[in-house]
């Protein structure tokens, strides 16, 4: 019987990550202008992956460097971990962020209708890494495949404050946000940057026969003004998929 010359080689987290978008490779060579053997050979881990391999796919993949070299291992990546997984560790040997299997929360304290904003650090190709709590939320996997239509990587929770959304969702009311979904289509509620650079949730309606296309952001508490930009002005973090609430 013959004998594998080479013992398979597993997938990066650059693999999980383009999966995780749902995008072909084909989509990624085209966006980051990056050939299709050298992307597979990362992929494969035929090439030891550093961030400056990554830095020309993280903005088309919606995640930083650092949390595509790290996946399973960095907040926000997904479901791809090794059973023994349960405790990561940052370099310094402190722990940073919920472990893998939980969904990460933005530590925020910037509200629907306003309030004190953390400090935020903003990369220069303008990407923003917003700071996360310790500890991240945990969901069955049948709830999120069967009830939220999406996967566990994309998923984002938010702490919400002010009452620019009331009675829909009221202040401390936390929502689930899938941040793979950053088209707003169809209209409903979405998680968008707001000019305080703040994470906030507003009701967008896309007004399809304006030229170039522009959006509605509405607040559902009739106080709250309603505004309207240019599509492209909106940086929409993700759509809202359901609200925890305290009663």
């Amino acid at each position: 019987m013959a004998k594998r010359s080479k013992a398979q080689r597993q997938k990066t987290g650059l693999y999980y990550a383009r999966e995780a978008r749902h995008m072909s490779r084909s989509e990624l060579v085209r966006l980051s202008g990056v050939s299709k053997q050298q992307l597979s050979r990362l992929e494969n881990g035929q090439i030891r992956l550093r961030l400056d391999h990554l830095k020309p796919f993280a903005s088309h993949l919606g995640f930083t460097p650092e949390q595509i070299l790290l996946w399973g291992r960095y907040p926000g990546t997904g479901d791809h971990i090794e059973s023994s997984d349960v405790l990561h560790e940052a370099p310094r040997g402190e722990a940073f962020g919920p472990v893998a299997a939980q969904i990460p929360e933005l530590d925020t304290r910037a509200g629907l209708g306003g309030g004190g904003i953390p400090a935020r650090e903003v990369r220069k190709e303008g990407r923003h890494t917003d700071p996360l709590k310790s500890e991240g939320w945990v969901f069955p996997q049948n709830f999120i495949r069967e009830q939220l239509h999406t996967s566990s990587s994309r998923l984002l929770v938010l702490d919400t404050r002010g009452d620019s959304m009331a009675p829909t969702i009221m202040s401390g009311d936390r929502v689930v946000i899938d941040t793979g979904h950053k088209t707003p289509t169809p209209d409903g509620l979405y998680a968008i940057r707001d000019s305080f650079e703040g994470v906030v949730v507003k009701r967008l309606q896309l007004l399809r026969s304006s030229r170039p296309p522009r959006v509605k952001i509405i607040s559902d508490n009739p106080n709250h003004t309603t505004e309207e930009v240019p599509l492209s002005e909106l940086e929409i973090v993700g759509k809202v998929l359901c609200c925890l609430k305290l009663f």
